[in-house]
């Protein structure tokens, strides 16, 4: 019965001060706030990246061309076309290798229905949809028949067709490559905007023998891709590439480059996580902020209570239930000062989302963090006024003045 009459008067000792005890939780208001709202925010940029890296295409490795040593001359990947044909066909008999598309690109002008537009070609395999985790929204994707025949067949991204086929169904209709005749046999699904800011869907895509032999008469591809069984597939198969094409380029050094998509996710996640801790750190710089508060009103508090404390010593009272009842309304304080934080953290975070048209996430694990530190520095602000109230003495309390 003790505790429920210390909670009765703590909580009639607070609502007499209501504009005081509304800005003595301000400060937790803030700080509860500001890490809630950063971390959702945070979490939230960091899933959209994630969902960007993924729609790149799952358990993906890519093998660029162009490491080279010679003389006094070295260069990075790409400045030396060292890739062929023959090399992707042997990638494509690894073990754990489940789809293999050479890769060729260039920009070009693509004219078409009295219109024109300049775009990336790709030469690709038939397998490029599925490595690319990308959709046929209509027709359907070239053939392995047509990479043998050098068809001059294409597919087409949502922009390419916006522009060259605005309100037409560009499935069946001709485009033309360097003045060559390519029939449309194919539609992507809309992708949008990448990581790098690059519109994905701004592409059209022809076998990679048509494009070598075709339209730019090169013998080497600028990179091979590939797609492991799985994630945990990805190391092994990335070794095993790099192991068949030092022996096939019978050469000491890597004249090529291999890279894996987990690589870009764990650096583009990591960043953005680095940030959000950092941005937490700050926030909560608040919080330390708002519990000096509660202890500095707590302390005034104790003052101007001081004949009140005696007369409940007097009476009874024990230094225990002073204690008691002073941490009770530090913790009161502190809590719905953090409950209303929460709350303002996740709204605000949900506002800037919808605006900025992104995700925002919220861990359930920073929640129970944000009411856990509250009730924490509830407690750590308000032990030593309420250590100091009960240790009062009752005759020198009822003479306070």
């Amino acid at each position: 019965m003790r505790i429920v009459a210390s909670i009765k008067i703590a909580g009639r000792a607070l609502r007499r001060n209501k504009m005081r005890s509304l800005l003595t939780m301000l400060g937790v208001i803030i700080g509860v706030g500001a890490v809630i709202a950063s971390v959702s925010l945070t979490s939230g940029a960091t899933k959209q990246v994630e969902d960007q890296v993924s729609s790149l295409g799952s358990s993906i490795i890519t093998v660029f061309s162009g490491n080279f040593t010679s003389g006094g001359m070295r260069g990075g990947w790409g400045s030396a076309p060292t890739l062929t044909v023959a090399d992707a066909e042997a990638v494509r008999g690894l073990t754990n290798v489940v789809s293999v598309s050479p890769e060729v690109r260039d920009r070009e002008q693509v004219l078409a229905n009295g219109l024109n537009w300049n775009t990336q070609v790709l030469g690709e395999s038939p397998d490029y949809p599925q490595i690319r985790n990308w959709t046929i929204a209509s027709g359907s994707m070239f053939s392995d028949q047509d990479v043998r025949s050098l068809a001059k067949s294409a597919v087409i991204g949502k922009t390419v067709a916006d522009e060259l086929f605005p309100n037409e169904n560009p499935v069946g209709q001709i485009i033309r490559i360097r003045n060559l005749p390519f029939l449309v046999v194919g539609l992507l699904g809309s992708k949008g905007f990448n990581l790098f800011g690059q519109d994905q869907d701004d592409v059209v895509i022809v076998p990679y023998t048509s494009h070598m032999h075709r339209i730019t008469a090169r013998t080497f591809l600028n990179d091979i891709l590939v797609q492991a069984a799985n994630d945990n597939a990805i190391q092994g198969v990335q070794q095993g590439i790099t192991d068949l094409l030092l022996t096939r380029h019978k050469s000491r050094e890597q004249d090529f480059t291999v890279r894996n998509q987990l690589e870009l996710m764990q650096t583009v996640t990591a960043a953005s996580r680095a940030m959000g801790f950092l941005l937490a750190g700050v926030a909560a710089v608040s919080l330390v902020v708002g519990g000096i508060g509660i202890m500095n009103i707590m302390l005034v508090s104790v003052t101007e209570r001081t004949r009140e404390i005696g007369i409940r010593m007097a009476v009874g009272a024990r230094s225990a239930d002073i204690l008691v009842q002073f941490l009770i309304e530090s913790v009161t304080l502190s809590a719905i000062g953090g409950a209303i934080g929460i709350a303002g953290g996740i709204g605000f975070s949900t506002a800037v989302a919808y605006f900025k048209n992104m995700p925002a996430v919220t861990p359930v694990g920073w929640i129970i963090i944000a009411v856990v530190s509250s009730a924490l520095i509830g407690i750590a602000s308000g032990f030593y006024p309420a250590w100091k109230a009960s240790q009062l003495d009752p005759i020198e309390a009822l003479r306070y003045e």
